[in-house]
């Protein structure tokens, strides 16, 4: 199950996974472009990046910066099956 996370000025959104049976939590990031979407994955607590169509590498630097500075919240949240069940929606 993917949780809503963070939608960005430019309608990138990010999501993630519930903690997997690995103890990783799956990032998904999807920008919508004129005929689909630059995407990329990224898996935590390892920061390791694949599946990227479309971004670049100064893009993936910047999503990085972001999911570094909520990590705390995504484990929280893929702890608690996402934002609105930790927050009690």
């Amino acid at each position: 199950m993917m949780y809503p996370f963070i939608q960005l000025e430019d309608n990138t959104e990010i999501v993630h996974s519930e903690i997997l049976n690995d103890g990783q939590i799956k990032v998904y990031i999807e920008k919508p472009i004129d005929g689909g979407f630059h995407s990329a994955t990224c898996f935590l607590p390892s920061y390791e990046w694949c599946g990227i169509i479309g971004f670049t590498q100064f893009d993936i630097e910047n999503y990085q910066e972001i999911i570094e500075s909520t990590v705390h919240l995504i484990f929280r949240f893929a702890h608690d099956g996402g934002l609105e069940n930790a927050a009690g929606f």
